[in-house]
């Protein structure tokens, strides 16, 4: 048996994705969002998070899944990537799981039609549930951290 892993679990397209809770600062319901120009059009902004200035991406955007109104369930997941703090737009914030280690298979291809470098994993956890495990690191490649740094300026 490997490692435990707590996991925040949210939903994108009826899929279920997880973070790492240590990679995760605050799940916060959605705020206005200030649009900045000559950006990506999955970043949509930044937005004041008690003094901070965070950067705000919608995840449905970066995976090319196709855009949905957001309800009264969608969240902004705050991640730690890089040294610096990033929203994840989502559709909803469910749970914190366990996930063991050993349970993490490598991605296929593409899941969801998600590419596998965007995923750590699929876990695999509770009554034949499936998680897809994010890889922050590919998630925000390194120009676009550039970009999103300029933008806390």
């Amino acid at each position: 048996m490997g490692e435990e892993l707590k996991v925040i679990v949210f939903t994108l397209a009826h899929e279920e994705y997880g973070i790492e809770v240590d990679k995760v600062r605050t799940i916060e319901r959605l705020a206005p969002i200030t649009r900045v120009p000559k950006t990506p059009s999955f970043i949509k902004g930044v937005i004041n998070l008690r003094g901070i200035v965070v950067p705000v991406i919608d995840l449905r955007g970066r995976f090319g899944l196709p855009e949905s109104t957001t309800t009264e369930n969608s969240r902004i997941i705050v991640v730690a990537a890089a040294d610096m703090e990033v929203g994840f737009i989502v559709d909803s914030a469910n749970d914190v799981v366990d996930i063991d280690t050993d349970t993490i298979d490598l991605p296929p291809e593409i899941v969801g039609g998600i590419k596998a470098k965007y995923l750590r994993g699929i876990a695999k956890f509770g009554d034949n549930r499936l998680l897809i495990m994010l890889n922050l690191s590919e998630v925000l490649n390194k120009s676009e951290i550039i970009q999103l740094e300029q933008l806390e300026v």
